[in-house]
């Protein structure tokens, strides 16, 4: 039984619905970009967080990204995916939520993401929030809701 099932969409927070920190992907700020993109090819995400040294959320890294950094004139120069590390190439302008924050907030942010960040007030990173996850509360509750008519 879920956690969520008996509660309406009003009273459920990130908290409930996250993928916790110890069960994501992530990379970190000095990896090299070949790295990143293992970690990406091998786990079939197309973006992963990225943490400093203490775990703390710095940013996201994906594949468009990674591809953008080694795009050449002519070709891709992957011999730059050794040279360059993740801080040179990801994204840190990213939205991000923390654990007591409402359903709604995570539904505003997952619109325009496919996974959206948690982390706590000092910045450490406690996991994620997924579209799915919001759109599968949705269906639930609308189902929930509609055989109570």
């Amino acid at each position: 039984m879920s956690a969520t099932q008996d509660k309406k969409l009003t009273d459920i927070v990130i908290d409930d619905l996250m993928i916790p920190s110890e069960k994501v992907a992530h990379v970190q700020v000095n990896n090299p970009l070949e790295h990143a993109l293992l970690i990406l090819v091998k786990s079939g995400y197309s973006a992963v967080p990225v943490l400093d040294s203490s775990y703390k959320l710095v940013g996201t890294i994906g594949k468009t990204r990674i591809l953008n950094t080694v795009l050449g004139l002519e070709r891709f120069e992957m011999e730059k995916l050794f040279e360059i590390q993740v801080q040179e190439a990801m994204n840190t302008d990213i939205p991000c939520l923390t654990k007591s924050d409402s359903f709604m907030e995570g539904l505003k942010v997952v619109i325009n993401y496919p996974f959206v960040c948690v982390a706590d007030e000092d910045g450490y990173f406690d996991g994620i929030l997924t579209r799915r996850v919001i759109l599968k509360q949705l269906k639930r509750d609308y189902y929930t809701f509609k055989s109570n008519m």
